[in-house]
C-alpha cells in the first residue's frame, strides 16, 4: 500500500480528493543529534548585505573614496533599484566647481581629502527618511589660512514641501581636524533627504562626515536587528565569501573614521571598513550568536591569519591582544570557530593556486593559527566534484577532486571541512522552468549528495585512519539570476517556493546529522538574503521564515523514516527531553494531504504553518506579507493531520505514555 501511495505522490496532484500519507514511526530507531549550527548564517561586505543592510550608516562615500567633482553621476548599476552601485563620488558639488579640489597633501584617511572654499557645498541625495525623526551625525573639518565658518544642513522632502534644518560651526585656525557633532531633524511625513556640507567664510579641509538614525543601536540599524533576533542563528560566519581574499583585517580596526576606504577586492563599490572585527563581536553579542571568521588565504598569509587569532584570543598583554585593548576591549574574544580561506579551488578568488600547492600553505596558516590558540576549531576549503583540468594539469592527472586532495594533504590541519553550493536560476545556466514539485527538491538533493559524496571518499583516504571529518557547508541557498536583484548586487527576492525547498533542505540537513555538523544559509541581509531591506524598512523573506520556523519550533532528536513521500517530504524528531514529538510536511502540491501517523500515541498539539496564497508570493519591505507563518491548535490526531496546499508545516505533539 506505502508503494502505491508513494507512486501516486511521485506525480502532480490534480484530483480534487484529499491525499492520506501513513508514515510509520519508531521511537527507537534515531539519527544522530541535530546540531544547532545548521541554522547558521553568513555574512559578506558584498552589495547591500552589510553598508544598507546591517550597518546604520546612511552616507555613501563617506570617506571620499572617490574624488569629488563636477560629473556628478555616480551610480553605474543597478540604478532601477534602491540600491544602486556607487561608481563615482555620490557627492554633488552646489556653486563653483574651480572652489572644490581634493587635497593630497592634507589627508585625514585614504589618498585624499576634499577642499572647499566659501560660497561652495557639496552634497548627497537620495538619504531614505522613515519613522525616525532625528539624526545624529558629526563631521571633521581643519580650517586653512584662518578660521573658517561651515554649516551642515538636511534637506528634508515631505510631498512638495523641503523642509531645511541646519547648523552652524565656527573652526578655529591651526588646530588640525576638528569633529563637530550634530543632531538634524526631519519632519513626519517626509519620505527622502539631502544632506548638505557648505562652507560659509574662509577654506576647509573634510575629514568624514557620518549619518545615522536615531534608533540605531551601536551603528546597526535597529530594524533589521529586530529581524535577526527573530531568526535566531546560533553562528555567523563573516567577512567572506569572495571578499575575505583580498581583506587584510587590519584595515577594520582602530578608529573607524581613521581606517582607510579600499576598492572592495571582490565585488563592486567601496569598502568603507567601518564594519570590523571589533563591530562583527558586538553585532554578534547583541544578537546573542557565535561569531565564525574567515581568514584569508588567498593574498594573505600565515602571519596575518595568526595575528588575527592573537587579536581576537589572546590577552591584553600580547602584542596584538594590546591593540583590542587600545580599542576599548581588553577582555579576548574567544572566537573558536575559523575558516582557513574560502572556495581556494576557484580561479575567480583572488590569490588562487594549484592544489598541491595551496596544500602547502592551508597547512602553513593552519598550524600557525593553532600556535596562537590550539582550541581552534578550524575549516579546511573542500569541494567535492571540482577538477581543475584547464589549470591545474597535476590535480587532473591524479583524478582526484579539490575535497580528496584536502583530505589527504591536510587532514591533521582540519576539524571540518567546507562545502558550497547554490541552486535555482543562476547566472551561469540557463533559465530554469522546473514544475514546483521538482524545484522545490534541488537544495535537498545537492545536500544528499554532499554527504553520501564525502561518506564514500572519505571512507577510502588511508591518511584518515578511519577518522570522518564533518561536513561545514558554510555557504547553500537558492540563487537567482541578474534580471532579479532588485536590491542591488545579488540582490534576488525569495518566493514561497524557494521558501518551501529550504524547508525541504533543512530536513535533508537532519537526515545527514551524522556527517553535516554546521551549515551557514548564505547570504542574511539583501545579498541573496533571508531578509531583505529598503533604506527605511526591512522583511523577512519566505525562506527567512523557513529557516526561523524549524530554528524555533522542530526537534533535535531525528527519528527515520523508511519511506518515501515524494512530492511531500516528511521528516521528524523529537525534542530535548524525548516528550514532544515534532512532524514536518513540506507540501508543494495543490492538495489538502492527511498524514496519519502510526507506532506512536499522541496528544493535542499545535501546528506551525508557512504558506502563502501562490508559488510566486513573495514578501516585500513595507508591503503586508503575502507568505507567512501562522500557528493552529491540533485536537487529538486521530483523523490524521492535515497538510495544507503550498505549505510548510510543523506538527508539535506530545508523547503520552
Amino acid at each position: 500500500m506505502k508503494r502505491l501511495i508513494a507512486l501516486l505522490l511521485s506525480v502532480p496532484l490534480l484530483s480534487s480528493s484529499a491525499l492520506t500519507v501513513t508514515v510509520n514511526l519508531d521511537l527507537e530507531k534515531r539519527g544522530e543529534r541535530i546540531e544547532p549550527f545548521i541554522y547558521g548564517q553568513f555574512i559578506e561586505h558584498l552589495g547591500r548585505c552589510i553598508y544598507g543592510g546591517i550597518w546604520a550608516e546612511m552616507l555613501e562615500d563617506r570617506k571620499f573614496y572617490f574624488p569629488v567633482t563636477e560629473d556628478y553621476d555616480p551610480y553605474v548599476r543597478y540604478t532601477d533599484t534602491d540600491f544602486p552601485v556607487i561608481g563615482s563620488s555620490p557627492w554633488e558639488i552646489l556653486g563653483d566647481a574651480s572652489k572644490v579640489s581634493m587635497d593630497a597633501e592634507v589627508i585625514f584617511t585614504g589618498r585624499h581629502s576634499p577642499r572647499l572654499k566659501a560660497g561652495v557645498a557639496i552634497r548627497q541625495n537620495d538619504l531614505g527618511v522613515g519613522s525616525v525623526l532625528e539624526f545624529p551625525g558629526y563631521a571633521w573639518f581643519q580650517a586653512m589660512d584662518g578660521a573658517a565658518q561651515v554649516e551642515v544642513a538636511m534637506n528634508a522632502i515631505q510631498g512638495r514641501r523641503v523642509v531645511r534644518d541646519s547648523r552652524v560651526f565656527q573652526i578655529p585656525a591651526g588646530d588640525g581636524f576638528i569633529k563637530r557633532p550634530f543632531v538634524l531633524s526631519a519632519p513626519e511625513g517626509a519620505t527622502e533627504a539631502q544632506f548638505e556640507i557648505r562652507v560659509l567664510e574662509g577654506e576647509v579641509v573634510l575629514g568624514p562626515p557620518s549619518l545615522m538614525p536615531a534608533d540605531n543601536v551601536n551603528g546597526m540599524r535597529r530594524d533589521t536587528l529586530a529581524l535577526l533576533k527573530q531568526l535566531d542563528s546560533p553562528v555567523y560566519r563573516w567577512p567572506g565569501g569572495n571578499f575575505v581574499s583580498g581583506y587584510n583585517w587590519r584595515d577594520g580596526i582602530g578608529d573607524r573614521d581613521r581606517r582607510p576606504p579600499r576598492k572592495n577586492p571582490a565585488w563592486t563599490g567601496v569598502e568603507h571598513n567601518d564594519f570590523g572585527t571589533d563591530e562583527f563581536i558586538a553585532f554578534c553579542r547583541e544578537l546573542g550568536t557565535e561569531p565564525m571568521i574567515a581568514a584569508n588565504t588567498g593574498l594573505g598569509d600565515a602571519y596575518s591569519a595568526a595575528q588575527w587569532v592573537e587579536y581576537c584570543n589572546r590577552p591584553a598583554d600580547s602584542a596584538a591582544g594590546q591593540w583590542r585593548a587600545m580599542n576599548g576591549n581588553p577582555e579576548p574574544y574567544n572566537v573558536q570557530y575559523w575558516c582557513v580561506g574560502n572556495e581556494m579551488f576557484g580561479t575567480w578568488q583572488l590569490g588562487w593556486m594549484q592544489l598541491r600547492h595551496y596544500i602547502i600553505k592551508h597547512n602553513e596558516v593552519a598550524k600557525a593559527m593553532w600556535d596562537v590558540d590550539p582550541d581552534l576549531q578550524l575549516v579546511g576549503v573542500g569541494d567535492l566534484a571540482g577538477i581543475n583540468r584547464k589549470h591545474d594539469p597535476d590535480q587532473a592527472a591524479s583524478g582526484k577532486t579539490w575535497s580528496h586532495g584536502m583530505l589527504e594533504g591536510s587532514g591533521d590541519y582540519m576539524t571540518h571541512i567546507s562545502e558550497h553550493f547554490y541552486r535555482g536560476r543562476v547566472q551561469w545556466a540557463d533559465p530554469d522552468p522546473s514544475p514546483i514539485e521538482e524545484y522545490v527538491t534541488y537544495i535537498k538533493e545537492s545536500i544528499r549528495e554532499k554527504a553520501e559524496g564525502h561518506r564514500a571518499l572519505q571512507a577510502r583516504i588511508p591518511e584518515l585512519n578511519g577518522r570522518i571529518i564533518p561536513i561545514a557547508l558554510d555557504e547553500w541557498n537558492y540563487w537567482h539570476g541578474e534580471s532579479e536583484y532588485a536590491y542591488g548586487e545579488l540582490g534576488c527576492h525569495y518566493d514561497l517556493k524557494d521558501g518551501l525547498g529550504i524547508a525541504m533542505g533543512l530536513h535533508e540537513y537532519f537526515r545527514q546529522s551524522d556527517i553535516i555538523k554546521m551549515a551557514h544559509y548564505a547570504q542574511t541581509v539583501n545579498v541573496i538574503g533571508a531578509i531583505k531591506t529598503t533604506r527605511t524598512e526591512a522583511e523577512m523573506e519566505s525562506t527567512g521564515l523557513a529557516l526561523m520556523m524549524y530554528r524555533q519550533h522542530f526537534g533535535s532528536i531525528p527519528l527515520k523514516i523508511e519511506d518515501h513521500f515524494a512530492p511531500l517530504d516528511i521528516m521528524a524528531a523529537l525534542n530535548e527531553t524525548g516528550d514532544t514529538l515534532t512532524v514536518g510536511v513540506v507540501n508543494p502540491t495543490s492538495e489538502v494531504v492527511t498524514i496519519e501517523l502510526h507506532g506512536v500515541s499522541l496528544g493535542s498539539g499545535k501546528k506551525i504553518e508557512l504558506s502563502g496564497p501562490h508559488p510566486e508570493a513573495k514578501n516585500s519591505p513595507g508591503q503586508p506579507r503575502q507568505v507567512d507563518i501562522t500557528e493552529h491548535a491540533v485536537n487529538t490526531p486521530g483523523s490524521g493531520l492535515k497538510a495544507a496546499p503550498l505549505s510548510s508545516t510543523i506538527f508539535k505533539l506530545p508523547l503520552l505514555d
